[in-house]
């Protein structure tokens, strides 16, 4: 496991660029974004989104979301209607996930079977900048339905588990994951705050 120190604020190309290789070569990142740390994996590496799982002993019947690099890149994993793109304009980048009807280019691993995916766009340069090849999983980078902890250390302990790579710009602000909208209703409808 490989430790890369950084700031939220800087974007090191190295590190970009080291992070999107081990992604591309089945590893798992764990990232920051602009609510909690994520694990990422590319979503089209089977194998890469099943040890996220794994990592965070987290049933196969719960479905994990997409990171995209931006609002437009959406269309790549989602079916979004003109409605729910006006939705999705005014609150993303930011701390949001948006239900929406997947695409059948998004494996079923990464979905457990669902029809429907979560897509995210975060205010946070470093992770949409890790998303700029591949869609990338995004999932709080903790043990499933355990305590979420703000810095790596604590998180990697918490885990007992390695990772490929983590990208530590220190403790985040915030220890709460993204608030969830299902925009897949007529009328949207918020699944967690």
């Amino acid at each position: 496991m490989k430790i890369l120190k950084t700031s939220i604020d800087k974007i090191d190309e190295d590190i970009i660029n080291e992070a999107i290789n081990v992604l591309a070569d089945g590893g798992v990142v764990l990232y920051p974004t602009d609510t909690v740390y994520g694990l990422g994996a590319n979503i089209f590496d089977n194998k890469a989104v099943r040890r996220v799982f794994d990592i965070k002993e987290r049933s196969l019947l719960k479905p994990l979301s997409i990171l995209v690099s931006d609002i437009n890149a959406i269309d790549l994993v989602a079916k979004v209607s003109l409605s729910q793109k006006n939705t999705i304009r005014q609150y993303l980048p930011g701390p949001y996930t948006f239900i929406l009807d997947r695409k059948n280019i998004v494996p079923r691993a990464v979905t457990s079977g669902s029809s429907y995916v979560g897509v995210r766009v975060p205010k946070c340069e470093i992770a949409c900048r890790l998303a700029s090849i591949f869609p990338i999983t995004t999932t709080s980078a903790n043990l499933s339905d355990d305590e979420v902890l703000s810095t790596p250390q604590e998180i990697l302990e918490q885990l007992n588990r390695e990772v490929d790579l983590v990208i530590d710009v220190g403790k985040l602000d915030s220890n709460h994951a993204s608030r969830i909208v299902d925009l897949t209703r007529i009328k949207p409808k918020i699944i967690r705050k």
